[in-house]
Parts: structure tokens; C-alpha cells; sequence
């Protein structure tokens, strides 16, 4: 994951979109509860997997690996399967689902695929992945993450369907999502199925900031037409990646979706009851998780230390040169929503700044709901840019960060309006202009209330 870190929609053309689909329903096999083909859930289907089952209000939600196990593996029977995870691919008694596929009755799990760090998170961040076996199932595990990014015709000759099970964090520049939509796009090349596990993500299903990526910033931390923060899981994501054609040249893949159980969209992830695994070195806690939207676009300038390095990865704005109280005092005075910051004093192990001792602010979130999370760094190289105004955050950026900022921005227009003045009113029309017209599209996919 990078650690630091175009379409349109319209929401007269969602609406509209919304009621020509809204005769669409979730199609269940059997007693199954997945979720294939191209059917569309939507907001008049009165149709959702919250609740498909009695359980108690202090349950833990269940992931679809746990629902795909209680039906008895039934949309895997008698298939080969090739599964890309990670450490984050649990039950909620932590077991791998790499055990789980390779001692479940009727499947044959014949490939696993790599994605970065490693199925078995044994790889550090950055590292290639290599073609090897897998040591407790002896099943061998193909690379994703090196120069192959998306699995060959030759990986796949042993496998039936694809099945993706990885803890995302629900931003766009998280790579994961790459992973997935490329192993769709390899599914519909050569005839196999795809499906997804579904799991939480930690920030909830109602937050939608930034612009849509342009086509001309695409890249592995900007792949797809979405907004920075996009508010879908991984298997409403994948509807919708599917939905919208927006695979390459269109494709469609044979998409199934397993979805949890007892999910809601206005859940943390500290209330679903489920165990985290950190995705990544950096997220080591959901609230990582939810930090790292407000800083990691900031980080890939090498402007301020971000906390990357430190013990609370991006939850940190410091730097020599600050003035730790007057930074938490311009920054608390802009009021804004949901958001505190106190100064802060450290001396990061590694990374930006290693071994310097650094001042500057730590992020507080006090009401998730109301807090511009995308918005945090725009406010804090505002009031660094007014305080210190020979040290503007774009002022000694390489070509390379600014490219990679960009990229992960899904535009240049963002810096190019916030530089005008360094203030964060002329670049939020833009930053916000998409966000409505995707929502309007995007609940046509979503499988939860």
C-alpha cells in the first residue's frame, strides 16, 4: 500500500438510472445467500442482508466467509477454487480462510493468490511477492504483487472460480481494490467465476468525499472512476466496478457476492464485534483506518511526517520548523466539524524525518459523521502555508511527488486550485462535486441498509 500515500455522474441521471433498475431484485440460489449474475439491489426492493437470521444486538457481524461456511460451502461445491486474501481473510475465531477453503467438504482449493505483504503477511511493505508453495496446505500461491499484477491464463488453468477475501479500508488510493478489479477483469477473460467475500468497511457505508479519478491519473492507487472515499464494501465495489462496465473495454465477469450478516452502513468497525487485522504495517487499527484519508494525500508531498515512522501512523501533522501550540491553535479555531487536534512532540524511528525531533499536531475524531475526513490536510497545509510562507507545501516537491500526488487526487485540478492561495474554499467545489451523483448511482449495488 502506498503508505504516505472520469466519469461523471450526475444525480438527475442516478435517479432516473435508479428507477429503470428498481425492478431488479437480489437473486438467491436455493437456500444460498449469495448474491450473482447481475442482479441489482436497490433502494425500493426493501431488500438488504442485515438481518437474515435471529441474533442478538451484541452479535459480532459475520463475514461472508462465516455465511458461505453455514450454507455449507454450497456456492463452491464441487469447484476448484483460486483464492486471493491476506492476513485479514478471517472468521471471527481468526482462522485463515486459506484453512478454512482447504479443509471445507466438496471444494478443492487449487490456487492462492498473492496480493502485497503476501497471503500470510510475510512480506514487508514494498517487497515483491514471489511465486511460491504454501507451507500448510501445499498449495502454491501465485504472485500478484511484482510485475505481474493480474493472474495469467496460465495461473488460472487449475481453477473453477476466483474467490476475493481481503479487510479493505474504503479508500481509493488502498491498492486492494486494484487487485480486485483486475482478477475480475482476468475471471471474464477466461471464462471463470469471481467471487466475493464480503467484509466491513471500517468507514461505514454513508461517506462519500473527493472528485472522481480522471481517466488521464488512472493508475494502481487511482484505477477506477470512484471517489476518494467511496463508501461501499469490497463486494459493493465489485457490483458496482461490474455494473457500471467499467472492467476494462467493458467486460462483465460471472460475479457472485457472499454478503455478511448484521452489517448496517452506519457502523464503525469497533461495532461489528469482529476481530481487526492490520491490512497493512501502517493500519494497525481500524482507527488508522479512518485517519488515513485525512493524511496520506498530504504524505506524498515529504512535507510534514504524517506519524508514518512513529507509533500513530497518520493521525500526526509535525515537522522541525513547527510551532506545535500555535499550529493546534490556528487549526481549532477553523471549528471544524468533528475534528480536534493538540500539539504533540516526537522523534520518528524511521521514515520521513528519522531520528529528528519533530513538533506539530495529532488529529482527534470526536463525531465521524459530521468530520471532513479528505478535508483535515487541506486545512493543515492552509494554516502551515498562512504561519510559515516560505515553507508552502508545494513549493519544494520533486516532479515525482507532485506526480504521485496527483495520481492519487485523480486530478491535478485539485492542487492547482488549492495553490492559487493556499486556501482550502477554492479547491472544495471541485474536491466535492461528485460526491452526490455517485451515491445516487452507486446505491443501486449496495446490498445493506
Amino acid at each position: 500500500m502506498p503508505q504516505t500515500m472520469t466519469k461523471t455522474f450526475t444525480i438527475m441521471s442516478g435517479f432516473f438510472s435508479s428507477i429503470l433498475l428498481s425492478i431488479a431484485a437480489i437473486s438467491c440460489n436455493g437456500n444460498s445467500s449469495a448474491v450473482s449474475g447481475d442482479t441489482l439491489a436497490t433502494a425500493s426492493d426493501g431488500e438488504n442482508f442485515t438481518a437474515e437470521s435471529p441474533r442478538m444486538a451484541n452479535d459480532p457481524v459475520l463475514p461472508g466467509i462465516e455465511v458461505l461456511r453455514r450454507d455449507n460451502f454450497e456456492a463452491l461445491q464441487g469447484k476448484k477454487v483460486g483464492l486471493i486474501t491476506n492476513p485479514t481473510g478471517i472468521d471471527n475465531a481468526l482462522r485463515s480462510t486459506i484453512d478454512i477453503l482447504a479443509t471445507a467438504p466438496g471444494v478443492k482449493l487449487t490456487a492462492l493468490f498473492a496480493p502485497e505483504h503476501g497471503v500470510r503477511g510475510d512480506y514487508v511493505a514494498g517487497a515483491n511477492v514471489l511465486n511460491e508453495t504454501d507451507p500448510a496446505t501445499g498449495v502454491p500461491v501465485y504472485s500478484l504483487h511484482g510485475k505481474t499484477k493480474k493472474p495469467t491464463p496460465e495461473m488460472l488453468k487449475n481453477v473453477d472460480v476466483i474467490v476475493y477475501d481481503i479487510q479493505d479500508i474504503g479508500t481509493r488510493s488502498y491498492t486492494f481494490i486494484s487487485t480486485m478489479g483486475l482478477a475480475m477483469e482476468a475471471a471474464a477473460e477466461n471464462g471463470k467465476e469471481f467471487m466475493v467475500l464480503d467484509r466491513p468497511n471500517p468507514l461505514g457505508g454513508n461517506k462519500v468525499e473527493g472528485n472522481i479519478a480522471e481517466s488521464a491519473y488512472r493508475s494502481f492507487v487511482s484505477k477506477y472512476p470512484i471517489p476518494y472515499i467511496y463508501g461501499l464494501t469490497p463486494g459493493e465495489l465489485a457490483r458496482y466496478l461490474n455494473g457500471e462496465g467499467l472492467l476494462k473495454d467493458g467486460m462483465k465477469a460471472d460475479l457472485t457476492v457472499i454478503p455478511m450478516e448484521g452489517w448496517h452502513r452506519y457502523m464503525s468497525f469497533a461495532e461489528t464485534g469482529m476481530p481487526w487485522v492490520l491490512p497493512s504495517p501502517h493500519i494497525p487499527t481500524p482507527y488508522s483506518a479512518i485517519l488515513y484519508p485525512a493524511t496520506g494525500i498530504m504524505g506524498e508531498l515529504d512535507y510534514v511526517s504524517i506519524g508514518v515512522g512513529y507509533t500513530l501512523p497518520f493521525k500526526l501533522a509535525a515537522a522541525p520548523w513547527i510551532d506545535a501550540q500555535a499550529l493546534t491553535d490556528s487549526l481549532n479555531n477553523l471549528n471544524i466539524p468533528g475534528v480536534e487536534f493538540r500539539p504533540i512532540h516526537y522523534k520518528p524511528f524511521y521514515a520521513f524525518f528519522k531520528g529528528q525531533n519533530l513538533n506539530g499536531v495529532q488529529i482527534y475524531i470526536h463525531d465521524f459523521k459530521a468530520a471532513p475526513l479528505t478535508l483535515i490536510q487541506f486545512y493543515i497545509m492552509q494554516e502551515l502555508a498562512a504561519m510559515y510562507p516560505t515553507k508552502k507545501a508545494f513549493d519544494k516537491a520533486t516532479p515525482t511527488r507532485l506526480e504521485m500526488f496527483d495520481k492519487v487526487c485523480g486530478s491535478n485540478k485539485v492542487r492547482e486550485l488549492f495553490c492559487k492561495r493556499y486556501r482550502v474554499e477554492d479547491m472544495l467545489p471541485f474536491w466535492q462535486k461528485d460526491a452526490e451523483g455517485f451515491k445516487a448511482r452507486a446505491e443501486i449495488y449496495t446490498l445493506y441498509q
